[in-house]
């Protein structure tokens, strides 16, 4: 059995794009995968919260893979899926991709799924609002 291949532009809705700067490297002069991660997050949740028309908050965030490096300067990407619509929640794939500053090059860098859970004003959940 052959694995399956790897996609070459992004999937789903453009949900943000930021650029990595120096402030957000590691120790080793890369982007910190808690960055990225955040910026997914955060990218997922405004679909999120598009869909369900309220508050939201993460509750998990599963499969998460890290790909390849993000680099200072490359031009961040959030792509994202709407998965399943449960009572309350939402879970949503997320992947990630970085242009390069030399050569333009797009790579996919890192890829999740996050569950979101609709809350009303008090933080309480409440039924995600469907058309």
């Amino acid at each position: 059995m052959s694995e399956p291949a790897r996609p070459t532009e992004p999937q789903g809705e453009l949900v943000i794009r930021t650029i990595a700067m120096p402030a957000d490297t590691n120790a080793n002069g890369d982007i910190f995968g808690g960055w990225l991660l955040s910026q997914m997050d955060l990218g997922a949740a405004i679909y999120a919260r598009n869909l369900s028309r309220s508050r939201v908050t993460t509750v998990a965030i599963d499969a998460m893979t890290f790909i390849a490096p993000v680099y200072v300067g490359d031009i961040v990407s959030c792509h994202a899926t709407l998965l399943k619509v449960g009572r309350t929640s939402m879970r949503i794939a997320v992947e990630a991709w970085a242009q390069r500053t030399k050569g333009g090059a797009l790579v996919r860098v890192t890829a999740g799924v996050f569950t979101y859970v609709a809350i009303d004003d008090a933080g309480r959940p409440h039924p995600v609002h469907r058309t």
